[in-house]
């Protein structure tokens, strides 16, 4: 699926939102551009830290583990 976006003078462009709503972005969320040696531009959301999601998986009863014992 294609659609069309404008580029405004400030170097800026929508989203469409049909494309936000899948990728499930928000205010604020991060993207990187690629641009491919064919001219092809990838878009792609960036993942978030360790540090973001520390805790995330927190079960009741186990402890938790330090970030820095996880690079071990």
């Amino acid at each position: 699926m294609s659609n069309d976006a404008t580029l405004t003078s400030k170097g800026q462009t929508t989203i469409p939102k049909h494309i936000r709503d899948s990728l499930s972005l928000k205010t604020g969320d991060r993207m990187t551009f690629t641009l491919m040696p064919d001219s092809t531009v990838v878009m792609r959301v960036k993942s978030k830290s360790i540090t973001e999601l520390a805790g995330a998986l927190h079960r009741k009863g186990r402890k938790a583990v330090p970030i820095e014992r996880l690079s071990r």
